[in-house]
């Protein structure tokens, strides 16, 4: 028996498009699906130091639910880096100006913080609307 580890030239050939449409989606438990999907875990070939994950397209963001009443109380921050340049924002306010984020944001700190992480974030596409231009891919609706 021996441990199975991936080569790059496997991993280009087996990477997938997949689209999930966060329309009444929870944000957090799809976050979760998304950032598995996007580091390879579903995958037999999965290997922790190489970036195995697929490719995923998340469409409808403005449409995600927040369970309780995060949308008034959960808050996003952001500093500066100069005295007095702490800036929070309610995440129902970051919801309406930018949708985007709040997806990117979740799926983000579920990612590893390095250089293997910030490459498997790249491999997220997040828009609005109903609307991608990814079609040319193929992708692969996605029940979370």
């Amino acid at each position: 028996m021996s441990t199975y580890m991936a080569n790059p030239k496997d991993i280009e050939n087996n990477r997938d498009w997949y689209v999930v449409d966060m329309d009444g989606k929870t944000l957090g438990r799809a976050a979760t699906e998304i950032a598995k999907i996007l580091r390879g875990k579903h995958k037999p070939m999965y290997t922790p130091n190489m970036d195995t994950g697929d490719y995923v397209i998340v469409v409808n963001a403005e449409k995600v639910h927040l369970t309780g009443n995060k949308l008034k109380q959960k808050m996003y921050h952001k500093h500066s880096q100069y005295p007095g340049g702490l800036k929070s924002i309610p995440y129902g306010e970051l919801l309406e100006k930018q949708p985007e984020k709040v997806i990117e944001l979740a799926v983000k700190g579920m990612l590893p913080k390095n250089k293997l992480g910030r490459k498997m974030f790249k491999k997220l596409k997040v828009y609005a609307g109903e609307q991608h231009p990814h079609q040319a891919q193929e992708p692969k609706k996605l029940e979370l």
